[in-house]
């Protein structure tokens, strides 16, 4: 076992960092720490790619010595891709205590994380293996929650909760991925399963990766999205859960990510090269239309055209004559993309260029950001969003769902509500959620009701709410396992007990929400 206690932190200067290398013929040098302390054969590799992490990697690498599972047996990977700051000399002060952390350096920066986690990939052990950011960090369960399942279930890959961290916020990334606990499921059962496709929060068997030859392309964007893909493609079954795995490090002070270096038109670029890979693989039609939906109305649309730099720009047309190359991409497709797209706004958003409308797009997204208050239709039992900014029959906007309070009491300790759904999926209700405004990972389920008319009621316990931490709740609808909507609400209710205060309010978006003090 390793004694954690004779680690002290080195401060380190950037003038050590001049530090000379003997690089193999590959152009890369592997440092070798301590040896004969660790016997054990890992049990997970974890690969990080360094670059100029001065400011994060302490938090980053303590994160994985600390691990539950135990660091023993953990084989830890960084590959250092020519750092000029003081990540070098972290990185050789860590590696000289720990016999299992081994530390790379290539000779040449290459640009690109995907060249140190392919070394990263080449030079693992373990029979399973996961990715880290050198500016994030892990939850001390991570890795053993992930190791455990893929042992339990021989499944191929396994992915867990991803808590973004801003300075005044968190928000969970990809709740497809971590709405409930999923065992032995394609990967294609899970529709948004391709969005969200970072390295974070995900182990697979190594012989996932290594017998299929998979490596990340040498891009500056998009070779993580590439990545996965490929990984997914290759998996049987998967497992999810709703465990926090990871931390994805959106601070501010945090500049070093190749994300925020890229501009859109690279990105786009990138994303085309993307979608020209997945057509190469001549996949069945179901499977290739899951993978470049995410391609064609995440990154292309809506990353394109709903950002503030595209709102902001008087060079509209550049954006459009990039889309247009995009557009080629889908002339031999054999089905009409659009009609997998998730959100009805990046349809209308299409729609508008069909129609030689490109001028209002910005208007369209601006006003969907900026409108809190958004008035609806029911026509046939469907609910459809009125937008004014758009003419004729292209004012309303067909919506997946809708729910609409209808009234709210307390009843013999209960808070009792009751609402009208509209829309596609009635019967797939799953519960109701209560969720923590600034402490996204404290949630409530409670089971919801709803007839074959859409006619919905809950109640939730005034002893349950007494027990919840002071603080502001969200309350959404949930169906088709992840999928959410609010409840539409226009008056408040409130009640004292037991020397507190729980106010059901309308939020400024119109919905409901709680708040308890």
């Amino acid at each position: 076992m390793f004694n954690f206690k004779r680690f002290t932190r080195k401060k380190i200067s950037k003038n050590e960092n001049q530090i000379e290398f003997k690089y193999n013929k590959e152009g890369f040098y592997i440092h070798k720490g301590p040896t004969g302390e660790n016997d054990l054969t890992p049990l997970v590799s974890v690969i990080t790619p360094v670059y100029n992490a001065e400011s994060n990697l302490h938090k980053t690498i303590d994160s994985v010595r600390q691990q539950t599972i135990g660091f023993e047996n953990v084989e830890y990977i960084l590959v250092d891709d020519g750092s000029t700051d003081a990540s070098r000399s972290i990185l050789l002060d860590y590696a000289n205590h720990f016999s299992n952390i081994k530390v790379v350096f290539l000779k040449e920066n290459t640009g690109t994380p995907a060249a140190p986690r392919n070394l990263g990939i080449q030079l693992s052990q373990a029979n399973y293996m996961t990715f880290l950011d050198a500016d994030d960090w892990l939850a001390e369960d991570g890795l053993r929650v992930l190791y455990e399942i893929l042992e339990e279930t021989g499944d191929d890959y396994a992915v867990g909760r991803t808590i973004e961290v801003k300075n005044n916020s968190k928000k969970i990334v990809g709740e497809h991925e971590s709405c409930k606990e999923r065992r032995n499921v394609s990967p294609f059962s899970i529709p948004h399963i391709f969005q969200h496709l970072g390295p974070r929060s995900r182990m697979m068997k190594s012989a996932i990766i290594k017998d299929n030859q998979l490596t990340f392309p040498e891009m500056k964007f998009a070779e993580d999205k590439q990545f996965f893909i490929d990984v997914l493609i290759h998996c049987e079954t998967i497992s999810t859960t709703c465990n926090v795995i990871y931390y994805l490090n959106r601070l501010s002070d945090n500049n070093q990510s190749l994300t925020k270096q890229t501009n859109i038109m690279e990105k786009t670029d990138s994303n085309i090269k993307v979608i020209q890979y997945v057509k190469s693989k001549n996949l069945e039609v179901e499977k290739e239309k899951v993978i470049l939906n995410r391609l064609y109305e995440f990154d292309s649309i809506r990353r394109l055209f709903n950002t503030n730099h595209f709102h902001k720009t008087v060079l509209k047309d550049l954006y459009l004559q990039k889309f247009k190359e995009i557009l080629k991409t889908t002339e031999d497709l054999r089905y009409e993309f659009s009609d997998n797209f998730f959100e009805p706004i990046n349809k209308a958003a299409y729609e508008l260029i069909k129609k030689g409308q490109a001028n209002k797009i910005a208007e369209l997204y601006q006003w969907n950001k900026n409108e809190k208050i958004k008035d609806f239709v029911i026509k046939d039992q469907l609910p459809y969003m009125i937008t004014p900014v758009l003419e004729g029959e292209h004012r309303l906007i067909r919506m997946p769902m809708l729910a609409v309070y209808k009234k709210g009491y307390f009843s013999n300790h209960d808070y009792n509500l009751e609402f009208q759904a509209y829309g596609d999926h009635i019967d797939n209700f799953t519960d109701v959620l209560i969720r923590d405004r600034e402490e996204v990972t404290r949630e409530y389920s409670l089971p919801v009701q709803v007839d074959k008319n859409g006619y919905g009621k809950f109640a939730v316990s005034v002893d349950l709410l007494n027990q919840f931490p002071t603080s502001n709740y969200i309350v959404f609808l949930r169906y088709n396992d992840y999928r959410k909507i609010n409840i539409r609400k226009l008056n408040e209710n409130q009640l004292h007990y037991d020397n507190r205060n729980f106010s059901f309010y309308t939020t400024a978006h119109s919905n409901i929400g709680f708040k308890i003090h």
